[in-house]
């Protein structure tokens, strides 16, 4: 027995504990989550190739992040070139900004065109071979699998395509109720058959096919979740406003204003107040992806309206 506790000393298996006093250290300060930009310019010429949103840096983290549990990339792919990319995830997004071509894998060939946004189960090598000139926005978890040091497993969903036609399609049909007009937003939630309990895009992606009409204000909400928000189209004079606080008028105090600019992506951080404004006559639309599925199956998400 002494010879077995000898060699414990001298592995110094307790060189890695720590000890601090509770209510120092029950709420740490981490570093909190930046109000970034990814310009649209950065997808708008240049090479075929992915442009990764990295804010790991900010976030002190050791590997590539937009925010604690996702990573937001554009992929540039000229006409007639692919890109081949592979993610350490379990799910991983993709919006056609502009373009068309198709995707494949060992689930086969998915076409996609502008407007199209598709998901697909995570660590596999994939190939984007473009017709015309491509730019895709692309989100997955691969954080959130780095942080827990784990490989992508037993894929939770099938490969799905949300095309276009479809989602404008449902849009309209949400819309034309007579009460569209007194939401807090009007979009649809796009959802898949593997997620029934959450309703979300995947079991830990969330995402919102936002239409904001013309000389429109959607009311402040908040969520714990962090959303990274594609402008798909709008006017300028369309923007949003967000902060950490309201008012007792429900108004948002000492708000940062993120104009939207098509083709440009924005962080809204979580638990901040957003509000969307649109002061043209065209309307707009806007596609924010969270890591809200993950919430909700928590029961953390605690989205709040104003």
């Amino acid at each position: 027995m002494r010879s077995m506790k000898l060699q414990d000393r001298e592995q110094n298996w307790g060189a890695d504990a720590r000890f601090f006093e509770y209510t120092t250290a029950a709420d740490p300060a981490v570093r909190g989550i930046p109000l970034s930009v990814l310009p649209a310019k950065e997808h708008e010429q240049g090479a075929t190739r992915e442009i990764v949103w990295d804010l790991s840096g900010h976030l002190e983290l050791e590997w590539e992040a937009t925010s604690p549990n996702l990573l937001a990339s554009f992929l540039r792919i000229r006409a007639g070139e692919s890109l081949a990319t592979r993610a350490r995830a379990t799910s991983r997004m993709y919006f056609v900004m502009r373009g068309g071509g198709v995707t494949r894998g060992s689930f086969g060939a998915l076409h996609w065109s502008v407007g199209d946004l598709f998901v697909l189960p995570g660590g596999e090598r994939v190939e984007h071979a473009a017709e015309q000139d491509t730019a895709i926005y692309t989100v997955s978890d691969a954080p959130l699998l780095s942080y827990l040091g784990v490989e992508p497993g037993v894929p939770r969903f099938r490969p799905t395509l949300h095309t276009a036609e479809r989602m404008l399609a449902e849009l309209r049909r949400v819309n034309s109720d007579p009460d569209a007009p007194q939401r807090n937003r009007n979009g649809v939630l796009l959802a898949n058959a593997a997620a029934p309990q959450t309703m979300t895009l995947t079991h830990v992606l969330w995402s919102l096919f936002n239409e904001l009409p013309a000389q429109t204000v959607q009311r402040p909400h908040r969520h714990n979740s962090v959303a990274l928000d594609l402008c798909v189209a709008a006017q300028a004079g369309t923007y949003t406003l967000m902060g950490e606080q309201l008012d007792a008028e429900g108004r948002i105090v000492q708000p940062v204003r993120r104009d939207w600019k098509p083709g440009a992506a924005f962080v809204t951080p979580p638990g901040w107040w957003h509000s969307h404004h649109n002061e043209t006559d065209t309307p707009a639309i806007v596609l924010p992806v969270q890591d809200a599925g993950l919430h909700t199956w928590m029961r953390t998400l605690d989205i709040r309206f104003a």
